[in-house]
């Protein structure tokens, strides 16, 4: 909207009413699509007589003999199980879950609401009684723990029942709680690796090394899920990132890629090591960081009491580290001397031990940011084709022996062994249009634009060449012009070349980059609309700060790698290019005419947030949303994105209003203004919302909370403007997969399920709109959390497999529309 329409709009308030919604029902069933067979990776679930079964809940406190709270966590399972040996009989002979924190449920109460134990461990450890090294590591001492057990709440297993009749409840989702929980006990006695729902057993067959003593692990997840079928346990298969066993000085050299513990980064270590657990003479101990000074210097009290001065008063002596386990402990120490030490104990009582006594255990958690080389192949290792998915998972079954856990047994849960076979739909792919007005059809998810031209080619005039290699970039330039010759896209030759010298190379990546564009300012009249950017290899350290100078002064780049200019190459990269300065390379044969899209001015935004790598904690988080424009098309979109807090998922930049009357300075107005001025000057009578990387827990956010802020935003532009909405969920991370029976192949591109496994009340569904080429598809499982638009079915399922064919730098269908 241009701003002398917004003068003249009705004074906006500060407030929308906020109306409290949920999710929709499901209001019917999808029919197009040729019906298919397809087996899920989720095994039926049998209820039996849980009419009066009820969880009981009890709140768990655990205390040491002096009457401090125990604040390690792991101990807590080991303190419980030691209670379930011990006083079965005042127990009741009740069995348990407990969380591993501040929790357990029992099937029925337990014999009174009030219940105290002590029981005793030995040969833990632990640094809470022991102030230095000398303490620490001459005995093994047992430890008393006190055990408060109260009586919480009441849960009824019923409200499963009602939840799968489409009655939800918080009782349900804690009794499905309690059935998870039950799993994570049940793997936690076979010495697994707990990661929430994910399960890793200590067997070497199912590691791959991915280099700096870090291993890939593969596992499995399993959860209770309600589904329209009835109760289902959903089993896949997970990975995870663990370190690999061994001595500590081994990890760190190899990790921080030195050839010497010499030039270990000592710092980094301190942050790499702390809360990983070693072993220490035949203990094991959680580290909390490094002693200041090395082990040859890093001294502490050491308590000494003599036969003759039994009953008097220890005598103490300072001592360094170095020469207690050399001279007193008999220990000989080969590199550890002038190294820092591993504090195993409190910031006020540490207890150090050479590093070269330390091995790291197995099976514990890689949180750091692994290389991009790692990504790589952790990504490889973790591909399985759907049979050898199906096999794996088929075994997982067998071993776990869930059917024969007691506690499921006690509360009437009995798992079947077979995979449920359920009705899918493939729908057929959508037609495409190319130069020329001439169609294209996909095949198999997949297209050609061999001797085809765009649909619509940009022109390429004002730009140049930019080269960090040395290689110049004049044959790769010419059949570029060439290969836009043949795609229909006009590309007349470079201003300019700009080579990098020879002594450049040598300054910052960020130096090299801002001379590069000195070198294009002094040359140039003005700024060019494109730059292509030769870089000298793959994940370069230019690539990152050419970015965001390009991103800063506003000009579209290429980036790409001296190679042999293939063909096939160029034309990807023209696809790119066209798509990057306003192009389209396709569109939809039925782009003018999508039911309900086209006849009414509709918007359609796709939002996302994303987040810092694990363990950067401070690295703010970045809102991003892509709009459509120039309505009626749905192929051409602009972004817009904002920082925000690290690691918060809703977004809060979507309405930002200046003041009550003066101006917004959100991300929604910005989008608005945009599609008013592209479209003819009309506003979205209709907005699709697809909203990527929320969980069912955050549904009711998103609903409450970020459309209330679009709303805010609309009515802030137009008080009496009030545009339909549809908010719909995109979820890639969850674990359902689908299989076609007997065979070794992925399921058909543009499978979609929305019966049997899906919500028992809630409208959803699942579409494997892309082919799978590698590894076992994921389907995209969409949630429609509202539709005040009025969307059939099929209506809607269509729509979003046709969006998954309009992403421009492909040739292929992708797993998530409006990406």
């Amino acid at each position: 909207m241009d701003p002398s329409e917004e003068e003249a709009l009705p004074p906006t308030p500060s407030e929308v009413k906020n109306v409290i919604r949920v999710p929709m029902a499901r209001p019917g069933f999808g029919t197009k699509g040729n019906k298919v067979p397809i087996l899920t990776n989720h095994v039926e679930v049998k209820l039996c007589h849980i009419k009066d079964t009820y969880f009981f809940r009890y709140s768990v406190a655990l205390f040491y003999e002096d009457g401090h709270p125990v604040d390690g966590k792991g101990i807590g399972r080991k303190v419980l199980d030691r209670v379930r040996e011990t006083y079965k009989a005042v127990l009741g002979g009740k069995d348990f879950a407990y969380d591993g924190e501040k929790a357990l449920f029992t099937v029925g109460p337990l014999p009174t609401v009030k219940l105290d134990f002590i029981v005793v461990l030995e040969d833990i450890a632990s640094s809470r009684s022991h102030g230095n090294a000398g303490e620490q590591g001459s005995s093994y001492q047992s430890r008393t723990y006190k055990v408060e057990i109260r009586y919480a709440a009441r849960i009824p297993m019923n409200a499963i029942i009602d939840a799968l009749r489409g009655q939800e409840s918080d009782y349900a989702q804690e009794a499905l709680c309690v059935l998870d929980m039950i799993l994570r006990q049940h793997s936690a006695k076979r010495g697994c690796l707990l990661v929430r729902q994910s399960f890793f057993n200590d067997d070497p067959r199912n590691f791959a090394d991915l280099g700096s003593q870090v291993l890939a692990c593969r596992g499995y997840h399993s959860s209770f899920r309600t589904t329209q079928g009835g109760l289902s346990l959903n089993i896949d298969v997970s990975t995870t990132v663990i370190i690999k066993p061994g001595p500590v000085a081994f990890f760190l050299t190899a990790n921080q890629r030195v050839g010497h513990l010499s030039s270990v980064d000592w710092a980094k270590a301190k942050c790499v090591l702390k809360n990983l657990r070693v072993e220490i003479m035949n203990r094991e101990f959680k580290i909390t960081g490094l002693s200041e000074k090395t082990c040859r210097e890093q001294t502490f009290t050491l308590k000494q009491r003599s036969k003759e001065q039994d009953g008097e008063e220890a005598q103490t002596t300072e001592v360094t580290v170095y020469d207690y386990f050399v001279n007193q402990r008999n220990i000989s120490l080969t590199y550890s001397a002038d190294l820092p030490c591993i504090n195993v104990g409190k910031p006020k009582r540490p207890t150090y031990f050479p590093i070269e006594l330390c091995s790291l255990v197995s099976l514990q958690r890689y949180t750091k940011a692994l290389s991009t080389s790692q990504r790589a192949f952790l990504v490889d290792k973790s591909r399985q084709n759907p049979q050898e998915t199906m096999s794996v998972l088929s075994n997982a079954l067998k071993i776990n022996k869930y059917d024969a856990e007691p506690l499921l047994h006690s509360c009437g849960v009995s798992i079947n062994g077979n995979f449920t076979q359920v009705e899918g739909r493939v729908l057929p792919s959508p037609k495409l249009k190319v130069g020329n007005e001439e169609d294209l059809y996909a095949q198999n998810g997949r297209w050609d634009l061999k001797n085809k031209k765009v649909a619509y080619a940009c022109e390429i005039k004002r730009w140049v060449v930019v080269s960090f290699t040395s290689v110049s970039g004049f044959s790769m330039v010419h059949n570029l012009i060439r290969i836009g010759d043949m795609k229909g896209v006009d590309i007349e030759p470079p201003f300019a070349y700009f080579n990098e010298d020879s002594l450049s190379r040598r300054a910052s990546p960020l130096d090299r980059v801002n001379k590069m564009y000195e070198k294009i300012t002094l040359k140039l009249p003005g700024s060019p609309d494109f730059i292509l950017c030769l870089l000298p290899s793959r994940n370069c350290d230019i690539y990152g700060p050419w970015k965001q100078k390009s991103l800063s002064v506003g000009i579209v780049t290429q980036c790409l790698l001296p190679r042999p200019a293939d063909t096939e190459y160029m034309t990807n990269l023209l696809l790119k290019i066209n798509a990057k300065l306003g192009g389209l390379n396709f569109v939809l044969a039925r782009e003018l005419s999508l039911p309900l899209v086209s006849q009414v001015p509709t918007m359609i935004l796709g939002m996302d947030v994303s987040h810092g790598s694990p363990g950067q904690s401070d690295i703010p988080s970045v809102a991003a949303v892509v709009s459509s424009r120039k309505w009626p098309s749905i192929s051409r979109y602009r972004a817009c994105i904002r920082t925000q807090s690290p690691k918060v998922e809703m977004i809060d930049g979507l309405f930002q209003p200046v003041s009550d009357t003066e101006d917004d300075d959100g991300i929604i107005r910005e989008l608005l203004v945009d599609f008013y001025t592209s479209s003819g000057k009309r506003k979205p009578d209709q907005i699709i919302i697809f909203r990527d990387g929320v969980s069912e827990s955050q549904f009711n956010q998103v609903l409450n909370i970020e459309l209330t802020q679009i709303i805010e935003a609309c009515k802030f532009l137009d008080y009496n403007w009030s545009p339909r909405f549809a908010v719909i969920v995109a979820q890639k991370n969850h674990h359902t997969k689908f299989f076609q029976p007997n065979s070794h192949v992925n399921v058909q591109p543009g499978t979609i399920i929305d019966n049997d496994v899906c919500h028992p009340k809630n409208n959803d569904f699942y579409l494997c709109a892309h082919a799978g080429m590698s590894g076992t598809t994921r389907p995209t499982h969409y949630h429609v959390l509202l539709d005040d638009i009025g969307f059939s079915p099929d209506e809607l399922q269509e729509l979003v497999h046709s969006l998954s064919y309009v992403y421009q730098r492909s040739t292929t269908a992708i797993s998530v529309g409006n990406k």
